[in-house]
C-alpha cells in the first residue's frame, strides 16, 4: 500500500502532520496541499498525481535540476508507487500575483520590472543548464518538440477552439497551412535546449532567501513536468505573450534583450534571426493556448480559462497586424475568427490609470511611456513663484510653508479650477470608452514649488472624485506615489 501524504510528511520531517490545506491547482489535475506539522513549526507541499509517468518525469527533473544548481523545489519524500510526494514549501507568492498591479494597469513598477528581468535571465540559464547530461527519454508525454507534438497542438486549437466558435473554414486548406507552419518551426530550431513548455507567471514562485548573510528575492521554477528537448523560442513566446500578462511592446522588447544578453553566455545567438523566428513561435503558442482555454473552458467548464479567452484574442489581434505571409489562409481564418461577434462584444476592459507629473521646463516635458504620445501639459510659470524668496529655497510644493504661500497668494486656485474642469471631462470620457492611460503634467521653472503643488492637488482631486488609480511622479524631486484604485 502506497504511503499517504501524512506518512511522507513524517518521513521527511520526523513530525506528525497536522492541518492539510488544499491549494488551487489551476489547469492541472494534480492535487496540491500545504501540510503543517502539529506543532505548527514546519510546512511542506504535498502532491497527489493522477499519472505515474507524469509524476516520474517531474521527480527525475527535480532531482536533475537541483544537482545542476537550479532554483526548483526540493522533493523530500516519495511514495513507492510515485503517485504521492512531498516537497519544499516555497511560500505563497506566485510571480503572477507579484506583478498583479502591472498586469492590471499595463504600468509595471521598478520592483516588478526587476523581478521580470531576473525571471528572463533565469529562463535563459535554466534552458541551457537543465539540458546538460539530461536524459530526455524520461520526459512525458514526448521526449522532444517534434512534428507530431506541433500537429497535436495545432489540431487541439482546431477542434477545441476554432470549431467551437462556429466559424466556417476549409479544413484541407487549413491543414496545408498547419504543415507549412510546422515546417517553419522545425527548420528554425537550431538552438535546442530544455523546453519548459508551460513557462508562464503562474509557474514561477517569488522566494526570499538568504545568501552570504544578505536577503534576496529570486524566482523559483515549478510545474516543469511537461518539459522536453526543444527550441528556446517557445518558452520566450509562452512567457512574454501570456494572455493576461499585459506587457507593453516596449517592455516585451526590453525583456527579450535581457534574455538574449544572458543566453549569449551559453549559446551563440544571431539576434536578427532570433526575432524573425520568434514571431512564428508566438503565433503557434497563441493558438496552442487558445486550444487549451477552449478545452478547459468550453468542455471542462472551468471559468478561469473562459475569462482568459478575451485576453488571448486581444493578443492575437495585435499579432495579426504584422503576421507572416508564409501561411495566408491560416492568417485569414484567424482574422475572421477575431472579428466574430462573440469576441468583438467581449472586449478586454482594463482600468484607467492616470499619471500626474510635476517637472521643470528647463529639463523638458516628461515622455509618455504608454505609447500614446502624451496628454495635458499645464504651464504654472505665470503664477507667483515662491522660489524667488530665499526662505522657501529648501521647501517643495508638498511642504506647508509653500502651500500656505500659494493658497494665500491665491493665483493658483482659479488656475487649478480651470484645470480640473478640463481634466474631468477627459477622465469621464476615457472611463466610458475603456481607455487605459491618461497623462497630466504640470511644469514650472525648477519643478520644485508651483508644479509640485498643482500635481499633488490634481492627483488628490482625480482619486477622490473617480476612484481610479493615480500615479503621482515628481520628476525633479525623484519622488513617486500611487493612489490605489478603489474597488
Amino acid at each position: 500500500m502506497a504511503q499517504s501524504l501524512s506518512q511522507l510528511f513524517f518521513e521527511a520531517t520526523g513530525k506528525k502532520a497536522g492541518e492539510q490545506v488544499a491549494l488551487t491547482a489551476s489547469g492541472s489535475n494534480r492535487r496540491y496541499y500545504r501540510i503543517i506539522s502539529d506543532d505548527e513549526m514546519t510546512s511542506l507541499i504535498g502532491v497527489q498525481g493522477t499519472s505515474r509517468d507524469e509524476n516520474h518525469a517531474f521527480l527525475y527533473m527535480a532531482q536533475h535540476f537541483l544537482a545542476h544548481g537550479l532554483d526548483v523545489p526540493r522533493v523530500l519524500a516519495v511514495s513507492d508507487d510515485e503517485m504521492n510526494y512531498v516537497q519544499q514549501d516555497l511560500g505563497n507568492t506566485l510571480l503572477f500575483d507579484y506583478i498583479a498591479e502591472g498586469r492590471k494597469t499595463g504600468v509595471f513598477s521598478a520592483t516588478e520590472k526587476e523581478m521580470l528581468r531576473k525571471t528572463m535571465r533565469g529562463l535563459a540559464k535554466f534552458q541551457v543548464v537543465a539540458a546538460k547530461n539530461f536524459d530526455f527519454n524520461q520526459c512525458y508525454p514526448q521526449p522532444e518538440f517534434n512534428l507530431r507534438s506541433i500537429l497535436w497542438d495545432l489540431n487541439y486549437f482546431k477542434y477545441c477552439f476554432l470549431k467551437a466558435t462556429g466559424l466556417d473554414f476549409q479544413e484541407d486548406l487549413l491543414e496545408n497551412e498547419f504543415e507549412r507552419l510546422a515546417y517553419i518551426l522545425l527548420n528554425n530550431s537550431e538552438m535546442t535546449a530544455f523546453l519548459y513548455r508551460d513557462f508562464q507567471s503562474r509557474n514561477v514562485m517569488v522566494v526570499e532567501r538568504e545568501v552570504n548573510g544578505k536577503k534576496e528575492v529570486v524566482p523559483y521554477f515549478i510545474d516543469f513536468q511537461g518539459g522536453r528537448k526543444g527550441p528556446v523560442y517557445y518558452d520566450v513566446a509562452s512567457f512574454l505573450w501570456q494572455a493576461k500578462a499585459n506587457f507593453h511592446p516596449d517592455l516585451r522588447e526590453e525583456l527579450v534583450e535581457v534574455y538574449l544578453e544572458e543566453l549569449q553566455h551559453y549559446l551563440s545567438v544571431d539576434k536578427e534571426k532570433f526575432y524573425d523566428v520568434l514571431k512564428h513561435f508566438v503565433l503557434f503558442r497563441t493558438m496552442q493556448v487558445l486550444g487549451a482555454y477552449g478545452f478547459r473552458g468550453y468542455f471542462e467548464k472551468k471559468p478561469h480559462f473562459l475569462q482568459s479567452i478575451p485576453f488571448a484574442i486581444d493578443n492575437l489581434r495585435h499579432l495579426l497586424k504584422h503576421a507572416s505571409e508564409d501561411y495566408p489562409y491560416l492568417i485569414e481564418v484567424l482574422r475572421q475568427m477575431t472579428e466574430m461577434k462573440q469576441f468583438k462584444e467581449v472586449g478586454v476592459r482594463k482600468p484607467l490609470v492616470v499619471r500626474v507629473f510635476s517637472f521643470s521646463y528647463k529639463k523638458g516635458i516628461p515622455a509618455d511611456s504608454s505609447g500614446n504620445g502624451g496628454g495635458f501639459v499645464f504651464d504654472c510659470r505665470a503664477i507667483n513663484n515662491p522660489g524667488k524668496y530665499e526662505r522657501y529655497q529648501f521647501f517643495t510644493g508638498m511642504d506647508k510653508p509653500v502651500i500656505d504661500f500659494l493658497e494665500e497668494d491665491g493665483e493658483i486656485l482659479p488656475f487649478l479650477e480651470q484645470a480640473y474642469d478640463m481634466v474631468d471631462f477627459s477622465v469621464k470620457r476615457y472611463m466610458d470608452r475603456g481607455f487605459q492611460n491618461l497623462m497630466i503634467s504640470f511644469g514650472c521653472t525648477g519643478g520644485q514649488h508651483r508644479s509640485v503643488y498643482a500635481a499633488e492637488k490634481m492627483a488628490q482631486h482625480i482619486h477622490e472624485k473617480y476612484g481610479v488609480e493615480v500615479q503621482l511622479i515628481h520628476r525633479e524631486q525623484n519622488q513617486e506615489r500611487v493612489f490605489q484604485a478603489r474597488d
